[in-house]
């Protein structure tokens, strides 16, 4: 599908690896200028020089997103190069285990500053920018956010902000014409899954039993198929979608888990 998204440059945050780095590539597989925005420069660059080789413009900007004074920064740099923003995804993030036993208020907050204060600090540089291309931004959340998880307070606790800044950006921005949406994934293989995967002393079994749980297919999502959902929210294709979350999880949390 040709989703018309030529020559618009959109800014992915966490775009080095696994999720965005998928979506990096299927926008510039629709003629996008994807912007790298990473803390990994070894992996930035390496996904860069990929689309390079491939005759695809595109750019990056290794910073650490834990700061206001970065995020502005970030922005900045990166429309001195671009001199325009058409979309920001908000993809950034890790599970990182803070819950309540296993963690601490100090511990709780930094999650917050991991996982939830740069979406709206990026947001927040960025807007003159996006309402000027009548931009659009898609957060990524997580099922998390919906179904809990147990012992990852801090994560959870950004995820369903997240889902409600959603809404709340919507309501703000729909007088600009900027159009905010979520994307809800649920079980992705990215390398921060794998490496999660393989803590545990039988990482194929419980692989398995976590696609059991999956009802469309039995298998995990894959980060292409992420990819796709955000890429097409961006576009013109969904030009009157707005304020939604919108779970690419093969039925995960909203249907009968039973079903097998």
């Amino acid at each position: 599908m040709n989703l018309q998204l030529n020559d618009k440059v959109v800014l992915v945050t966490g775009g080095a690896k696994g999720i965005g780095a998928a979506i990096v590539r299927a926008l510039a597989e629709e003629s996008a200028v994807p912007v790298i925005l990473d803390r990994d420069a070894e992996a930035a660059n390496s996904l860069h020089s990929e689309l390079r080789a491939k005759g695809v413009p595109s750019h990056v900007h290794v910073t650490e997103l834990g700061s206001p004074v970065n995020c502005e920064d970030a922005v900045r740099q990166i429309l001195t190069r671009t001199k325009r923003l058409d979309a920001l995804v908000n993809n950034a993030g890790i599970n990182d285990g803070i819950g309540l036993e296993n963690g601490n208020p100090e511990l709780f907050v930094r999650s917050l500053e991991r996982n939830l204060f740069h979406y709206y600090n990026l947001a927040h540089f960025a807007l003159p920018a996006l309402k000027e291309s009548g931009g659009s931004i898609v957060n990524i959340a997580s099922k998390t956010a919906v179904t809990g998880q147990g012992g990852t307070s801090g994560y959870v606790a950004a995820k369903g902000a997240i889902l409600g800044l959603t809404r709340e950006w919507a309501a703000e921005l729909a007088p600009c014409g900027i159009r905010v949406n979520a994307v809800v994934p649920a079980e992705v293989m990215t390398p921060l899954y794998r490496q999660w995967l393989d803590s545990f002393s039988s990482p194929e079994e419980k692989l398995k039993s976590i696609n059991a749980k999956i009802p469309l297919g039995h298998r995990m999502t894959t980060a292409e198929e992420i990819a796709s959902m955000v890429v097409f929210l961006i576009s013109g294709k969904a030009a009157h979608i707005t304020g939604q979350h919108v779970f690419v999880d093969g039925g995960y949390v909203h249907l009968d888990r039973a079903l097998s």
